[in-house]
Order: C-alpha cells, then sequence, then structure tokens
C-alpha cells in the first residue's frame, strides 16, 4: 500500500477526467510497473455512467480527500477468543510483537492483551509477592485470557481520518488501538507511533491542477505529478514533481498519445473510454479548443475501439460521439441542484469567488420552461459555498451557442460582459460553447481591469 499511487481527477468528474485517470492509472502500470489505481472525486454524471455501462467498465474508486485515514496504518492482527487460555495469548503475542487482540465469535472487539495488561493480571492473581504465593504458572496459563485483557483499549473507525482524533491520541495513555469498520467488527490494530506519522498519500492529478478542483487536503499527500490541458493555478509543492501541460482539447488525448509513444494499445473497451473523454471535451470537434492533435488522437483509438470483439464495434466517430452528447444533455430529467452543480468549476480572481458551472443540451428552447428553478439553484448554490456570484452556461451542441445564467444581484462589473442580455434574464453568448477557452477568459478580462 505504501506504494500506490491514486490518479485522480478533479471534483464534480467529466467525462475527459474519468478516461484521463482510468487511461493513465493503466499506462503507469502497463509501462512503468507502477502500482496505479484510478479515482474520482466526486459522483459520476449521466454522461460518463452512460459510457461505463457502454462499455462494460466499472467506475474508478471514489476519493474525496487525501488526509491519511486510519486504514492506512493498521495491521490486521491475528485474533483469538476470550475463553482461550492465555497460553494461546502469549505464543500469539511472540508472534505479533507483544500484542493479542481478543475478538469475540461474532468478531467484535473484546479486549487487547499487552505486556501491561498481562503485568497487570499478574500482579492482581500472585500479589506483590509471587514468591509466597502457591500458584503455578501453568494455572496461570490455562487461565480463560480474558482475564487479563484491556476492554478499555478505544476504537476508530477506519474511514475515520487521523487528524480529527489527534488530540485524542496524544492525551491518551495507550500505545495501540482497534480499528473497526462501521459496524464495530474487528479489522486490524493501529500503533500510535504509526498514527503520529502516517504515510501520505500518493497522487497524480490529471485534467485539473488548481488546489480548488482538486481533492480535499491535497497538501497532506505527496503529490507526484500533473497531466493536464487548462490554464494554471498550479498548487505549492515542497520537492520538484513531473508535469505536463499541453494546448489540446481533451486530457485524454495526452494519455493517447503517451500510449502511442510508448508503444502500446489499450484494450478495446479503455480505447473506447479515452475516445469519449476527446468526444465529449471538444463537443465532437466543433469546440475552439479542438486540435488536430485532438483529430489524430481519436483516430487512432477509433482504430482500437471500433473492430474485433469490442463493445463498440461497427460504430464511427460522428455516431459515437453523438451518442456520447445526448446521454449528457437534456434538462428534463434532472433536478436543478444537480444541474448547476454536476459540471462545476469554483475559481478566484479580481478579488471575487466565483463558480462556472454548463449543461448541455440538444435545442435551448427547452430552457425557458426550466429557468425559475435554475434560478433558485443557482442562487443556492452561490450562498452555500460562499461565494460572490455564480453562472451556468447552458450551451446547445447541436447549433453550437449557449445561453448565460447569471445568480442573483451579481456584482456590478458584470454589466460589462459582452453577452447581450435577453427578456428572460438570461445572456445571449452565441457561438460560445467553451468555458475554458471562451467565457472564462473573456470573465476573467473583465475582473481584473
Amino acid at each position: 500500500m505504501a506504494s500506490r499511487i491514486y490518479v485522480v481527477g478533479h471534483i464534480n468528474p467529466d467525462t475527459d477526467t474519468v478516461a484521463a485517470a482510468m487511461g493513465y492509472a493503466w499506462l503507469l502500470r502497463e509501462r512503468d510497473g507502477a502500482d496505479t489505481i484510478a479515482a474520482r472525486a466526486g459522483a459520476l454524471n449521466p454522461q460518463t455512467t452512460w459510457v461505463l455501462q457502454r462499455l462494460g467498465l466499472e467506475a474508478p474508486v471514489l476519493l474525496t480527500d487525501a488526509s491519511p485515514r486510519f486504514e492506512s496504518v493498521m495491521q490486521r492482527l491475528d485474533t483469538i477468543l476470550p475463553q482461550s487460555p492465555l497460553s494461546e495469548a502469549w505464543a500469539l503475542a511472540s508472534r505479533t510483537g507483544g500484542l493479542a487482540p481478543v475478538v469475540d465469535e461474532e468478531g467484535r472487539p473484546y479486549g487487547l492483551i499487552s505486556g501491561w495488561s498481562l503485568f497487570r493480571y499478574f500482579t492482581e492473581t500472585l500479589g506483590p509477592n509471587p514468591s509466597l504465593t502457591s500458584v503455578r504458572l501453568g494455572d496461570l496459563m490455562s487461565a480463560p485470557c480474558h482475564l487479563a485483557a484491556d476492554t478499555s483499549v478505544p476504537k476508530f473507525l477506519a474511514q475515520g481520518h487521523i487528524r480529527d482524533s489527534l488530540h485524542r491520541i496524544l492525551h491518551d495513555e495507550y500505545d495501540n488501538y482497534w480499528i473497526v469498520d462501521e459496524h464495530g467488527y474487528y479489522l486490524g490494530i493501529a500503533r500510535q507511533r504509526d498514527l503520529l506519522n502516517p504515510p501520505r498519500l500518493k497522487v497524480i492529478l490529471v485534467d485539473h491542477n488548481e488546489p480548488r478542483q482538486a481533492i480535499a487536503s491535497l497538501e497532506e499527500a505527496d503529490l507526484l505529478e500533473i497531466l493536464d490541458h487548462h490554464r494554471l493555478g498550479n498548487p505549492h509543492t515542497h520537492t520538484p514533481i513531473r508535469m505536463h501541460v499541453d494546448i489540446v482539447g481533451s486530457t485524454s488525448t495526452l494519455v493517447t498519445e503517451q500510449m502511442v509513444e510508448a508503444g502500446i494499445a489499450p484494450p478495446p473497451a479503455l480505447a473506447g473510454l479515452l475516445l469519449a473523454g476527446i468526444l465529449s471535451d471538444t463537443l465532437i470537434f466543433t469546440s475552439p479548443t479542438t486540435t488536430p492533435r485532438d483529430r489524430q488522437a481519436a483516430e487512432r483509438l477509433g482504430r482500437w475501439a471500433f473492430f474485433g470483439a469490442s463493445p463498440l464495434k461497427g460504430e464511427s466517430l460522428e455516431s459515437y460521439g453523438q451518442a456520447i452528447l445526448a446521454a449528457g444533455a437534456g434538462l428534463d430529467q434532472r433536478p436543478a441542484e444537480e444541474v448547476v452543480s454536476s459540471d462545476l468549476k469554483t475559481y478566484e480572481n479580481g478579488g471575487f469567488k466565483f463558480a462556472i458551472s454548463q449543461a448541455e443540451v440538444t435545442d435551448l428552447v427547452q430552457l425557458a420552461e426550466h429557468l425559475p428553478r435554475l434560478q433558485k439553484a443557482l442562487d443556492e448554490l452561490r450562498d452555500r459555498r460562499g461565494l460572490d456570484f455564480a453562472m451556468l452556461l447552458v450551451t446547445d451542441v447541436v447549433r453550437g451557442t449557449s445561453r448565460l445564467l447569471l445568480s442573483s444581484n451579481p456584482p456590478p462589473i458584470l454589466k460589462d460582459l459582452p453577452y447581450p442580455p435577453l427578456p428572460d434574464g438570461t445572456r445571449e453568448a452565441a457561438g460560445v460553447v467553451s468555458r475554458k477557452k471562451q467565457l472564462l477568459p473573456t470573465l476573467l478580462g473583465l475582473l481584473e481591469r
């Protein structure tokens, strides 16, 4: 576990960030023999869920923060039952470094036998002067071990954060602790010295580099690498890291290029996932973020994904891309809170804290009936996160244009946005489809004046 590396994308994950995490984790295992595991920093959106189901792939593990947990330092020591003879506890402790966990028949912790608990038991049994007692060592060793167990040892949940319990750990007079699951069943033992110096999670960030968009407590992890295609806002690091940020339309393109350079090809389903990342992020090559490299990577992935025993056999870039965009488009079946938060990125610039979310539709006509609930959800999002304002970019992926919805009472400076206001309160963002390359630069230029 100490060498495991988590490859994780940004919070509010989209298809490209999930594809890049899974693709890059696979590449590092195949090319470098690294112990990598793909992770996601939040719930999957409908589009990504559809893609994974279409390809028969499991979602990456959920990793919402990098703060060390109790499970990272526990040892799953062997156990004995409360009625077992003390001789068995003695034999077990000789193999575990002096500890014998006593667990009942249901698997719940009963007590812990250690050198201190044995000394206390012997003292209580033999008295202050052992030479005057008639009790034999054999009698002591045949007694049930629960008599010598310390039943006051604290318990901690395996998924709990160590930092949240440091004050208790520092002030308790215990050298060892139970680690249990959410039902109270025994999982292992953690020693105090390990809890005070837990291993740091090893992390590679893909499809983002700004701390605001990363998993929580990133500063508690060892950040090894960044692979991204966004503007720089990278976190402070204590040591040099590998960093690859390039001007392409999708991080999945960068992963694919590294596979090509290494001379290896992913399995058809994984190729299909990386292809979905490119097609979704570039809106099937219609976004202004699209580069020739994205097209080249997509064509190569298509050769790997559309033939043989692939679940995408017979598809084309156009047909697959249209299905992907359709899976993520629409407002009718989604709660307003999900629409404004599922593809959300937060920023801080010009003295303002703000967020921009984006939703895709196949026709902007449907926006009218949903405006009241979207406006309410956007205002609640702003208030809940303590932002100065929030925006929702509703993009028509068929016609390549958008409408912009702002939270109520926006800062006066936003009146100068170059998007004409419409009678329904939205703004017309003609030809705008990219938050990264079109809306955000325009907004930052305005806020920095």
